[in-house]
């Protein structure tokens, strides 16, 4: 209550940070005469000119105000975007170290522009993280253009890239690239044999865009550079071979849970029907006494251990992880969910993007076990060579910076892990989005039909419709059901990736309908009444010169600018969820899709009881709900108690996830003042220049150590 009271009468944290901004953003603004007063061939001289102040001993803040105005001009002058107040606020918290909230449809990618041209004035390197390479690339050729108009170099790293071409990107002013080949290049360097063979030349600035994303949902992956180890495949062929003779533990049908076997007698564990239990929410698989019986009497059957032996015994121990790694594929991890299999190879899905995780594999055996359930051709197991986690690859940086349209949700995680606050920057344009209470079902199926229903309704009348769902395979049950119900639609999946662009550029036309996973929930740019470039392509032909496609986009204006007004009018685009995400970020960016820069819209999600979140972290209580309010078959709930009931259960796996984070970084730091330490060591071994010397000193004082430990146990002095 009193933080209430304090908030009210000084406003929240937030306000006083966004307040505190404006004096400055004013300062800025007063320059903006300054800036255009300059000649185009007059910006590299005038960077020439901030840069000497710099080494005359002056601050990046002391020369902050000149350069934000320097930039803001050249972005005006390169591309015809002059960025708002709002859009200098974000720079300057990102030039600050801080993470910048700004809703989506707000321009965060010219946002950035000014901290970056400013750090990048003391010569140390600027890296600006994006979450693909298209992205990066796509980038560091439109923003690329400014910086350069400002007489600064650019570079791009891509993963086909040679040393020397890295080598050349890291020494520009300012380097785009993902947060996986930043990470990647950083453990070449340090395996590398020759100090001129590394790439990278320090960690001084570092924007990451999607920051979110980056450092909270690939958190749980760290970055791994293998070998080959010995080849077992053999091994997960015959186990997987005898996996269907397993069955799972009979769950008591009231409480949907297994028998308590803590308290159980051997006898009674004996006796209990079932061979393994599963951990749905961890993806873990144990076996019970019968189980590990079971393994062990087809081991010996097939003559897989030798006789005499049991599963027990140290030396057949491995064949436990083998079964488990199989019973995990069978049963945890599904086709067009998890994975896609595709030109012979099992592809991880990733759960938040939902696209394909190019070279990425599941460790620990289990893609090598998925590879034998799917009948292909089993890879053999790799060796870590070298390891770290995106958590302590970033923090090496002097200053972290990032943006993203959703970070208050794990604005905890943020301030814990990485020291970095989130500052909500308020929008050019107030949000006109209309987010309705979800419809909740008691099973998926009513909820397919009310969906569909839905659909077809908002097609009729020509609103355009954007549903999310949470798999390929939903994906693909849905395209079937609106293809029974004569609804002419389009489907993007990781299946169909190619068609992205295309898809994307005609979601929002009059009476489009697309289905997408989560690819379409991040990052991309719907525009209402369709794409005027994809008209005028249309019109002009994909060969078409600069003049056809200008004239084309002239002869397609007036009419593509009617049917975005007929769209905003029927209330813009529709954004329906199939089913709430684990992670409430994931639900606001597929929202985030519909009422961009102040236009109109519309996203309501439909729920089942069905649903993974429900069932699996909705528990009792969710469903004492439903009875309470007498909940029938077909007939959908309402009501925002449900509503606050559904954000408790991802708050439920949120946490989860976050523990499970830190524990993965808890490991690592161990790890990393290891690494720190080796690292260090290589380096001084690579610059000695007399390394004989070296090798003599730590040879005697190896020699010293050990007369002093084995001379005075025997009493001996010498």
């Amino acid at each position: 209550m009193f933080d209430k009271v304090l908030t009210f009468v000084f406003g929240s944290a937030n306000d006083r940070a966004v307040k505190a901004l404006e004096p400055v953003v004013a300062k800025i603004e007063a320059r903006e005469p300054w800036a255009q007063s300059f000649k185009d061939e007059e910006f590299p001289e005038q960077t020439k000119i901030l840069k000497d102040r710099l080494a005359k001993g002056e601050t990046l803040d002391d020369i902050l105000v000149d350069a934000f105005a320097l930039a803001r001009e050249a972005a005006k002058r390169v591309l015809g975007e002059r960025a708002y107040p709002c859009q200098l606020m974000g720079s300057l918290v990102l030039n600050s170290g801080k993470i910048t909230e700004m809703k989506t449809g707000e321009g965060k990618t010219l946002m950035c522009v000014c901290a970056a041209y400013l750090n990048s004035l003391s010569g140390k390197g600027v890296h600006i993280v994006t979450v693909n390479e298209y992205l990066a690339e796509r980038d560091s050729k439109w923003m690329g253009r400014v910086y350069k108009f400002l007489g600064q170099t650019v570079g791009c790293i891509l993963s086909n890239m040679s040393n020397e071409a890295r080598k050349a990107a890291y020494n520009c002013d300012l380097t785009y690239g993902t947060n996986s080949e930043f990470g990647f290049d950083y453990l070449r360097d340090n395996m590398q044999i020759e100090m001129a063979a590394k790439v990278q030349r320090g960690f001084n600035f570092c924007i990451v865009d999607e920051i979110d994303s980056i450092l909270i949902d690939e958190a749980r992956t760290p970055l791994i550079i293998s070998g080959q180890a010995e080849d077992d495949t053999f091994k997960f062929h015959e186990v997987d071979k005898y996996v269907g003779q397993f069955k799972e533990v009979e769950k008591d049908p009231k409480t949907n849970d297994y028998p308590d076997e803590v308290d159980m007698t051997p006898e009674q564990r004996e006796a209990l029907e079932g061979d393994y239990k599963l951990d749905e929410k961890s993806k873990r698989v144990s076996f019970t006494d019968k189980g590990m019986n079971k393994i062990n009497d087809i081991l010996l059957k097939q003559h897989l251990i030798a006789e005499g032996t049991t599963v027990f015994d140290s030396e057949n121990f491995e064949y436990v992880h083998y079964f488990t790694q199989a019973v995990r594929a069978h049963t945890l991890y599904h086709n067009d969910v998890d994975y896609v299999v595709q030109e012979g190879q099992v592809q991880i899905v990733d759960e938040f993007t939902g696209r394909i995780l190019e070279g990425r594999r599941y460790g620990d055996g289990l893609h090598q076990a998925i590879e034998a359930k799917e009948h292909l051709k089993i890879a053999q197991k790799s060796r870590t060579l070298a390891t770290i986690t995106y958590q302590n690859f970033f923090r090496m940086y002097d200053k972290l910076s990032g943006m993203t349209g959703t970070a208050e949700t794990e604005a905890v995680e943020f301030s814990k892990i990485y020291e970095l606050d989130v500052v909500a920057i308020p929008t050019h344009r107030p949000v006109a989005r209309k987010d309705e209470d979800d419809e909740v079902y008691l099973n998926e199926a009513d909820k397919w039909v009310a969906i569909a229903k839905e659909v077809k309704e908002a097609h009729a009348k020509g609103q355009p419709v954007l549903i999310g769902t949470v798999s390929v395979e939903k994906s693909e049950h849905l395209s079937a059901i609106l293809t029974r119900n004569g609804i002419p639609h389009e489907v993007l999946n990781a299946k169909n990736h190619e068609r992205e662009a295309h898809i994307i550029e005609n979601a929002g036309a009059k009476g489009a309908v697309t289905v997408a996973t989560n690819m379409a929930g991040r990052g991309t740019d719907i525009k209402l009444g369709g794409s005027l470039e994809s008209r005028a392509k249309k019109r002009a032909g994909t060969d078409a010169s600069e003049e056809k496609l200008e004239e084309a986009r002239k002869m397609e204006y007036d009419k593509w600018l009617a049917d975005c007004n007929e769209v905003k009018a029927l209330g813009g685009l529709y954004v329906i969820g199939s089913e709430r995400h684990e992670s409430r970020r994931i639900d606001n960016q597929l929202r985030g899709r519909s009422g961009r820069q102040g236009d109109p819209g519309r996203s309501k999600f439909y729920i089942s009881m069905d649903d993974d979140l429900m069932r699996l972290f909705g528990g009792e209580k969710m469903k004492a709900i439903m009875s309470r309010i007498g909940m029938q078959p077909g007939e959908p709930i309402n009501h925002p108690m449900l509503n606050r009931s559904i954000e408790k259960a991802q708050k439920k796996v949120e946490e989860r996830n976050f523990e499970i984070r830190k524990h993965l970084l808890d490991y690592d730091d161990v790890l990393n003042q290891q690494r720190k330490f080796i690292y260090g060591q290589r380096d001084e071994i690579l610059m000695d220049e007399n390394l004989s010397t070296r090798v003599l000193n730590n040879a005697l004082e190896t020699v010293d150590d050990i007369f002093a430990t084995y001379g005075n146990a025997k009493g001996n002095s010498k």
